[in-house]
């Protein structure tokens, strides 16, 4: 495989604007990468989605981008798209593809209790993928679950500048305290993009013994592991925001792009 020419981007897929929370933690390790966020506003939410459907939607619509973009490499910046449709994106993209896991892992390293939660929209938490993950890094402990998708809503209207409902915070949270061992529960997975954005508001429900965890950290540092030594711009290059076409979710003002380095709106 060549070289990636130096104007080549990172694409960043979600459902939404969650993916901006692996973005962030992503510009912080390459500062100077340019960027093409895109986000499938028109099949939002995923996590209302047969898995059927995401199977076939999420390869073809990155193929479109990835014809149109040329990236270096793309991250599914989405725990439900990755969950689902990452081994088919892997076989249709002849590109390195970085998938987003529910950080069980760590959980299990940092619970004393041995409950943990998972967060996530109810797409990602049926998944056998999670069960995998509890059963080879979880083993002996308490992985409780709950699929919120009011959360997401909450995240986006969030970065419009609306307001939240703290009802569906509270639900969130008593999805898991109310199951049983929920109430020793010390850490939880935010095993969804979109929920870190919510991280102040969350933490203030779980209360300050229990600890949140995310995976994008651990995303920003596989995505400059896989590009070392490739070629960058010499200053920070201004990015794109992409949206799929729809009259119910329209793009966000770009005022609340604008914080992840990014300077112009584009639809598909």
């Amino acid at each position: 495989m060549h070289a990636p020419a130096p104007d080549a981007p990172i694409i960043f897929f979600d459902s939404g604007l969650g993916g901006l929370t692996v973005l962030g933690p992503t510009r912080a390790l390459l500062p100077t990468a340019p960027i093409v966020y895109a986000a499938d506003y028109a099949g939002l939410p995923y996590g209302k989605k047969s898995d059927e459907e995401l199977a076939a939607r999420v390869p073809a619509l990155l193929g479109r981008l990835v014809e149109r973009y040329q990236p270096r490499l793309a991250v599914i910046a989405c725990n439900t798209a990755s969950t689902i449709a990452l081994g088919h994106v892997r076989a249709a993209l002849d590109l390195p593809i970085v998938g987003t896991v529910p950080a069980i892992k760590p959980a299990a390293e940092m619970t004393k209790t041995g409950v943990i939660g998972v967060l996530g929209t109810e797409a990602t938490v049926r998944q056998p993928y999670v069960d995998d993950l509890s059963a080879r890094f979880a083993d002996g402990k308490t992985v409780l679950r709950h699929g919120s998708p009011g959360l997401v809503t909450g995240a986006e209207a969030k970065l419009r500048g609306e307001r939240i409902d703290p009802a569906a915070i509270a639900r969130a949270v008593s999805g898991l305290r109310d199951q049983p061992g929920g109430e020793a529960m010390d850490v939880v997975v935010l095993a969804c993009t979109h929920f870190p954005l919510l991280r102040d508001e969350l933490q203030a429900a779980v209360g300050p013994n229990t600890r949140l965890i995310d995976g994008a950290e651990g995303i920003a540092r596989r995505i400059a592991h896989l590009t070392e030594g490739q070629h960058w711009p010499a200053q920070a290059v201004p990015g794109i925001a992409v949206f799929t076409r729809t009259a119910e979710h329209p793009p966000p003002p770009l005022a609340a792009l604008a914080p992840y380095g990014i300077a112009a709106i584009e639809t598909i």
